[in-house]
């Protein structure tokens, strides 16, 4: 399967948008090439403001524009996005409910060894929190594509969690992103394991491990962490009775704790969550992390 990386697809798609949605406006706190938000400055200067690194300004300038008309993107990392913004974030935005979309790039423990400082391991945690906020981790670059035009016309705030590094397209060409809808990648009645974003790919390979095992698992991509798909959910506790997540994050209060309490609540089984066991990261490869 081809690979491609969501941050390109990221860029790509602002191109698109830009070239029919005069009212999109770009605002970036200095992190232009790895966003890959060249092509969009250089052909729509008017609608792309370089704010720099001042993220609790940015939002409060995002929050405006989107009063008369416009409809901002504010892109930074997402440990900035998220932990540094968090206030800005509850009170100018999510609270009047502001047409704002975050864009967080290099989610969790991938982020090219720049180590814990760096590393987004609690902004799922902190944006599900948050009322009237709906967050959403594209998988590979056609949801990621997929995804930038639902925000440009969903009209309520957005975190987006777009990841850094290649990953291997699992979604069809023709796939449409629905918010709080998960998609099934791959039918079992044994096991289900739910994962989103770029651990993926490793989820996959174990499935395809399990299978030749004699464990049929199901997987289910669970982009919208927030709306969470609880149908699917309890339809895979009735169905395979056990459910493992996978998350680049946290496991309090990253999708684990989203899909737990669902299971929880409406048909419990048994339950393992997988992910950062409340550490801090470090710096390292991919492979390391």
């Amino acid at each position: 399967m081809e690979k491609s990386a969501p941050r390109e697809a990221l860029g790509n798609a602002f191109v698109e948008l830009g070239k029919e949605k005069s009212d999109l406006i770009i605002l970036d706190a200095d992190i232009v090439p790895s966003a890959k938000l060249e092509k969009f400055k250089e052909l729509f200067p008017d609608q792309f403001i370089e704010v720099g690194i001042a993220e609790q300004n940015m939002i409060g300038m995002a929050a405006g524009l989107s009063t008369v008309g416009l409809v901002p993107f504010a892109i930074t990392f997402c440990v900035f996005a998220t932990r540094r913004v968090c206030d800005q974030i509850a009170v100018s935005v999510a609270y009047p409910r502001l047409n704002v979309t975050i864009v967080g790039n290099y989610p969790g423990l991938f982020v090219g060894k720049n180590g814990a400082t760096h590393q987004a391991l609690e902004d799922v945690a902190i944006m599900r929190a948050i009322p009237n906020m709906a967050v959403v981790e594209p998988l590979d670059a056609i949801e990621t594509r997929e995804v930038v035009k639902f925000a440009y016309q969903y009209d309520s705030p957005l975190y987006l969690r777009i990841g850094r590094d290649p990953i291997t397209s699992f979604l069809p060409e023709d796939y449409q992103f629905k918010l709080g809808k998960s998609y099934t990648l791959r039918e079992g009645k044994d096991l289900t394991i739910i994962s989103a974003g770029y651990l993926m790919q490793e989820v996959m390979e174990v499935a395809s491990l399990l299978s030749k095992e004699g464990i049929d698992t199901r997987v289910v991509n669970m982009s919208s962490i927030k709306p969470i798909d609880k149908e699917s959910i309890i339809k895979a506790a009735k169905e395979t009775n056990r459910i493992v997540t996978v998350e680049n994050h946290n496991i309090l209060g990253g999708l684990g704790s989203a899909v737990a309490e669902v299971v929880t609540e409406e048909y419990p089984v048994k339950i393992k969550r997988i992910g950062i066991r409340d550490v801090f990261g470090k710096s390292g490869s991919n492979d390391e992390m």
